[in-house]
Formats: C-alpha cells, sequence, structure tokens
C-alpha cells in the first residue's frame, strides 16, 4: 500500500494519543476511527498495524531513533526497519534531513542493544521470563508476541458445520483452513472484514482464538448440565460452553461487569441459545453465588489476569503492567478461584485459567488452592483433550505458546471434586 502524507499523519496523531493514554491501545484506536469516519477499510487496516508495530517494538524502536524519540519518528523506523519499506516507498513522506537520520536508525545493530530492549520487553518481564525459558527459547516467544495474530473463528455448532462453513467461505474469496487443534476452529489467511457477512450475522460463526476455544474442551460440558462461566465478560467462552450443551441445561454467566455483559446481549442473540442465564454480580463473594454452592456440575474460571499471552494483538500491556499489578491480580485470582470451587458439586469439574505467561499467575495460583484444598484433585489436560479426539502434548496443565502452538499464550489446569 502506498504511504501518502495523510495516511502517516494520521498514524502519527493515533500513536502520540496512544502513547499518552491510560486506556487499553483497542479502545483508543476504535474512538479514533469512530472520529475519522471518512478513513477505509484499507487506510484504517495500515494505519492500526503501522501503530500497532510501533507498540511491539517499542524499545529497540526507542534505541534507533538516538535519543531524539518522537512518535513520527518511531513510525518512520517502523516502516523503514520492522515493515520493511524502502526509500523510494518513504519518498512521499519524509524529508531530506529525516531520510539521512533513517539511515542512521537501520544502521543502529540490535545486538549491540541489551537482551531486553532487544527482545522488545519492559525488564521486570525479562528477568521473569528467563526465569520461566532457556534463552533460545525466549528469543522465539519474544519473536512470536512481536508478531501480529491470525485471525481464528469458532463455528457454532448449533447451526452450522466446519466443513461448510469453510466451503461458504471459500466461495466468497475468503482464504480459510481448519485449526491445528480446536474441532470447531477455523484460522482465515488474513483479516477480512466480518461484521455484515452472513454467516456472522446468523451466528454460524464467532471470532476467538483457538486457544480459548480449547479451554471449552478442557470444561467438557454436556447437555442437562449445571453449568457456570465464572468471569465471563463478553460471552466467547460462554457462547462456545453453549452450544457444546447443545443449549441444553443451565448455564450462568457471572461477571462484575455490566458493560461487559451488555456485549454479551447481540452475540446472544445470533446464537440461538436458550440456556444461557447472564448475572452481574458485585464481587465474587455475592449472595447469588453463595446460594449455588456445591450445586454446579462444571465451573470454568477465566480469571482476570496481566494478559501477557495476548501480546500479539495486545502489545500495550507490556508496558502497562508492573509487578505490583501483577501481584494484586493473583491475589484477586486466588480469591476467585477460592470462590468458584465452592460453587462446584461432588464428582464435579473446575477449571482454572489464565491468558498469562507467569507462573505466578498459573501454575503457583493452582498449587496454592490444591494445598488447601484436598477435596479437589489435578486432573490431566492432556488426557481430556485426546478423549475428545484433540492430540496436543501438554501434559498435566495445559500451557499455550504462540511460537509453539500459533495460538495466544494460555495456561488451564483442570480439577476434580472428590
Amino acid at each position: 500500500m502506498r504511504v501518502t502524507p495523510a495516511l502517516l499523519n494520521h498514524a502519527e496523531a493515533l500513536l502520540a494519543e496512544l502513547l499518552r493514554s491510560s486506556f487499553a491501545a483497542d479502545s483508543v484506536v476504535s474512538h479514533y476511527f469512530r472520529m475519522h469516519r471518512e478513513l477505509g477499510h484499507n487506510d484504517r487496516g495500515f494505519i492500526a498495524e503501522t501503530v500497532y508495530a510501533v507498540l511491539r517494538r517499542k524499545r529497540s524502536l526507542s534505541a534507533r531513533c538516538l535519543e531524539d524519540v518522537t512518535s513520527r519518528r518511531l513510525l518512520l523506523a517502523t516502516l523503514a526497519c520492522v515493515r520493511g519499506l524502502n526509500r523510494r516507498e518513504l519518498e512521499p513522506v519524509f524529508s531530506e534531513s529525516e531520510a539521512k537520520w533513517l539511515a542512521q536508525a537501520k544502521a543502529v545493530r540490535l545486538d549491540d542493544l541489551s537482551p531486553a530492549v532487544r527482545l522488545d520487553l519492559p525488564d521486570w518481564l525479562y528477568e521473569r521470563l528467563t526465569q520461566q525459558f532457556d534463552p533460545g527459547e525466549l528469543e522465539h516467544l519474544a519473536a512470536s508476541l512481536n508478531q501480529s495474530a491470525p485471525l481464528d473463528l469458532r463455528v457454532n455448532t448449533l447451526k452450522a458445520e466446519r466443513a461448510a462453513v469453510m466451503e461458504r467461505l471459500s466461495g466468497d474469496g475468503i482464504d480459510a483452513e481448519p485449526c491445528g487443534w480446536s474441532p470447531v476452529g477455523i484460522r482465515l489467511a488474513g483479516k477480512p472484514s466480518l461484521s455484515r457477512h452472513p454467516l456472522f450475522l446468523d451466528g454460524s460463526i464467532e471470532v476467538q482464538d483457538e486457544g480459548s476455544q480449547l479451554l471449552g474442551f478442557l470444561l467438557q460440558p454436556k447437555r442437562g448440565e449445571m453449568v457456570a462461566d465464572f468471569c465471563a465478560g463478553a460471552g466467547g467462552k460462554t457462547l462456545l460452553l453453549g452450544a457444546m450443551m447443545r443449549s441444553q441445561g443451565r448455564l450462568y454467566a457471572f461477571d462484575v461487569a455490566e458493560k461487559r455483559l451488555a456485549k454479551l446481549k447481540p452475540r446472544l442473540a445470533r446464537s440461538g441459545l436458550s440456556n444461557v442465564h447472564p448475572v452481574r454480580i458485585e464481587s465474587e463473594h455475592d449472595m447469588r453465588i453463595k446460594r449455588l454452592a456445591g450445586k454446579l456440575d462444571r465451573v470454568l474460571v477465566d480469571a482476570p489476569c496481566s494478559g501477557l499471552g495476548t501480546l500479539r494483538r495486545n502489545p500495550d500491556l507490556k508496558w502497562r503492567q508492573t509487578p505490583d499489578s501483577v501481584a494484586e491480580l493473583t491475589a484477586k485470582q486466588a480469591s476467585i478461584l477460592n470462590a468458584a470451587a465452592t460453587l462446584v458439586k461432588k464428582g464435579g469439574r473446575l477449571v482454572y485459567a489464565t491468558c498469562s505467561l507467569l507462573d505466578s499467575e498459573n501454575e503457583r495460583v493452582v498449587s496454592d488452592f490444591l494445598a488447601v484444598h484436598p477435596e479437589f484433585v489435578s486432573l490431566s489436560a492432556e488426557e481430556v483433550l485426546s478423549k475428545q479426539g484433540v492430540a496436543l502434548e501438554t501434559g498435566q496443565r495445559l500451557r499455550l505458546l504462540p511460537h509453539k502452538h500459533g495460538t495466544d499464550g494460555f495456561f488451564a489446569a483442570v480439577m476434580e471434586r472428590q
């Protein structure tokens, strides 16, 4: 795509807003595009991809800026060094002095930078990850987190079959292939706009990362059961669980945020599900939770977390999270898991999951829980998935990583109440 001064100006304005905002990047980008409806689909795609590339590579790009870090310089360095545009392609948007500076920026040797800067990680996160991964794997992991995530779809099995959906997409000129692990997943080759596609409008497909889909298969809800999605959010996993239950039984979608649950309503209407009951709760200790103690067959806790496994799509999180914020989250995760566990009846299943990479939010939370709850035993995530035809070598816990599995980073532990 040809870069024009107008496009670069929009990218510069949006990036400046992102760098000073305390709001999540996706909400800032969405707001900017709502304010500039004159921008077409391709223009928006270029602007968004470019500013997100800056967020992903901000530390190494800042090093290339040679102590004069501005939004414009970050963008030019991104276009030249990350997106690979040559001088002729950039000539319409930079001056002669900027051309000279950009040549110097391109000449900076990344190998001369510190590992954390070179891998575009904050120091504290780099130090945490070096305790979990050897240097070679951390290189691969960081590189994968700095790539854009693919677009995955989940087929609503109440309304369609994967083969028929893929045939329809192909007929509409949309390249797609089955996901490698999820039996109901489809991965698109590009990122077409699907909001007006008939399959989306009639609820046959939903956008959902393949890793997130696998959490439903770990919970494995069945028809007629009582099930809860304890931290439902906008309901992506709730809809998957409802379809797996064939819309039979009772499925609670709990969340503390009315706004998030409001986003579930139109998705629920499209899905054709009639067994979902969205419930806003004050906290994990809400009286409505206590009334259901010991009554549910299965409970999914996709706990609020740092989101560091989703950096491919939310790169701003690595700059916004801190050791203190993670410590606050781990305390909250433990409290939520303890509360959710009270809902599970004898013989019932409890799944704890996050989209974090950090052991402190994952294995440590589960280990601490099991240490004080001997009535719960750990099940093998690999065996649970294998029995459903998902051949994923993961061991006792589900650990998904973008450089290994092509998904977001996910952790999940499966437990059963004896």
